[in-house]
């Protein structure tokens, strides 16, 4: 049978969805040496998901830096605290790397982000929004996507908690890392469903879906 995704996914319905978080290895990042390590580690793997978080401020004309640079591999993902580092020379390093695709999603804005603390020339990123058009996805957010590909929720309770605080809480942790790996999750499934043609795009008008999941069932592949 045949995967059923929608055109566009109804929010609604995400609420009820089993949630989805990041069991793997998380590896804050806090100096220059770690950031070294750790950019050696990412530069070796075949795909990495990234992200970044920045302080919400509830003060007009008050904008902070971006706090946190998430990079993820199938397993592991570190948390660059450019709070703490700054831009150092490996973290340009990795942005600039032209070898291994970095799957993000808005990457217009992480990389406006990023060069407002340090200039660097971008490398090899690929942006989710792009490529969902290509099978028929209009949604653009992460939430969405991955509950359209996935059937899960990603949570975005801790979108708007201090990412400048001095020590990260587990649930911050857990909550950046989910998004980065999310990212490789999504462009994973969406290259297989390009390759094989193996689904069925449900076209949805207004952004609310019909709950068109047994139409689906009794078709043959």
């Amino acid at each position: 049978m045949k995967k059923v995704i929608y055109s566009r996914y109804d929010k609604q319905k995400i609420a009820s969805l089993p949630r989805v978080l990041f069991e793997g290895r998380v590896v804050v990042v806090l100096s220059e040496g770690e950031a070294r390590r750790a950019v050696d580690c990412l530069l070796s793997q075949p795909i990495l998901g990234i992200d970044t978080e920045t302080r919400p401020s509830f003060r007009k004309g008050t904008v902070y830096r971006v706090s946190l640079l998430q990079v993820s591999t199938y397993d592991t993902c570190f948390l660059f605290r450019l709070n703490h580092t700054g831009m150092t020379d490996d973290i340009i390093r990795l942005l600039e790397d032209t070898t291994v695709p970095k799957i993000g999603l808005s990457l217009r804005d992480d990389l406006c982000s990023l060069h407002r603390v340090a200039q660097f020339e971008p490398g090899f990123f690929v942006d989710l929004q792009d490529h969902v058009k290509e099978i028929g996805v209009e949604d653009l957010s992460l939430q969405k996507l991955y509950a359209n590909f996935f059937g899960q929720k990603i949570s975005k309770a801790q979108r708007l908690t201090n990412w400048e605080t001095d020590v990260l809480s587990e649930k911050q942790k857990r909550y950046a890392a989910t998004d980065a790996w999310a990212c490789i999750q999504l462009y994973d499934e969406l290259m297989r469903l390009e390759q094989t043609g193996d689904y069925e795009l449900i076209k949805v008008e207004a952004d609310v879906q019909a709950d068109c999941s047994k139409e689906g069932e009794g078709r043959e592949s």
